[in-house]
């Protein structure tokens, strides 16, 4: 590109907070909550074919759309209560080899609460939908907002500031993540399937540790308005009926009753890995579609 022109290829967001360029062209770009925007909410942004650009929600943009309903506008991956992340920052890809297992995966930032999440996600029906959960190291003391992995020594670097709405009030900061080779217990892969949700660990997890009593899910939906964000409605438990491990004990399938699409969800889990260490977090994720 020469400068010498600009074309729009997205609208209907709010604050977009950095964007992360997918090799194919596409790219993930977070939002934040407000007016019709009814919680924070990671997009992956397609070029429409008809050449008219795809719409993400925000009545307010600059943009032609006049229609208010939730099917005029492309869906999230996954959408973000505050909660769990109250104002999520840019995304980028693991493109580094020490970073093990996790080579190959989208991370995203937090300015709200200072913190990296992991983003599994897949496509199912053409759109993308999957969700977060935070990495298990110490919060940041500043919004951290940008990040590189270094391609000499393969660390991610970090940079940030606090400025408003935020819980990690320090001024700024630079900072490196390393990989230090330790296991990371962490679901790198997630599906959505007729019957329940599917989680693929980093390694392998022990059989005895699996019980249905240390394993929780819940939904709930939102409202998109003109009004800002929304609260939680019709939020309830599902049952876990069931749940057990691949033959080679990294993949987790729960069996969940009465389990429909959603926009929000929150899966607890509190496992052993088949070294006898802990595996335990909070996924926060949006089911569209099943793949089965």
């Amino acid at each position: 590109a020469d400068g010498s022109k600009t074309e729009i290829l997205a609208n209907g967001f709010r604050a977009a907070n950095g964007v992360c360029l997918n090799p194919d062209g596409t790219f993930v770009v977070t939002d934040q909550e407000g007016f019709w925007n009814p919680k924070n909410r990671i997009n992956w942004v397609t070029l429409s074919d008809s050449g008219k650009p795809n719409f993400y929600g925000n009545m307010l943009g600059y943009h032609d759309v006049d229609d208010e309903s939730d099917s005029a506008m492309v869906q999230p991956l996954c959408w973000i209560t505050n909660a769990f992340d109250r104002s999520p920052a840019e995304l980028l890809w693991v493109d580094s080899p020490k970073w093990g297992p996790l080579h190959g995966s989208l991370l995203n930032l937090s300015y709200g609460y200072g913190k990296v999440f992991l983003v599994p996600h897949e496509k199912v029906d053409g759109a993308m939908q999957g969700g977060m959960i935070e990495l298990p190291i110490p919060s940041f003391p500043t919004g951290v907002m940008r990040g590189r992995f270094h391609p000499g020594d393969g660390h991610l670097y970090l940079c940030g500031m606090f400025a408003w709405a935020g819980n990690a009030t320090h001024p700024g900061g630079l900072y490196r993540l390393r990989a230090t080779g330790a296991s990371m217990h962490l679901p790198v892969e997630l599906r959505a399937t007729k019957s329940g949700m599917k989680l693929t660990f980093t390694e392998a997890l022990d059989p005895a540790s699996v019980d249905i009593k240390k394993l929780q899910v819940k939904t709930w939906s939102l409202k998109r308005t003109a009004n800002y964000g929304s609260n939680h409605y019709d939020e309830k438990s599902l049952e876990v009926r069931g749940a057990k491990l691949s033959a080679d004990s990294k993949t987790l399938s729960l069996d969940i009753a009465d389990l429909q699409p959603t926009w929000c969800m929150e899966i607890q889990f509190a496992l052993r890995s088949a070294t006898g260490e802990p595996v335990q977090g909070t996924i926060h994720n949006t089911i569209h579609a099943f793949t089965d």
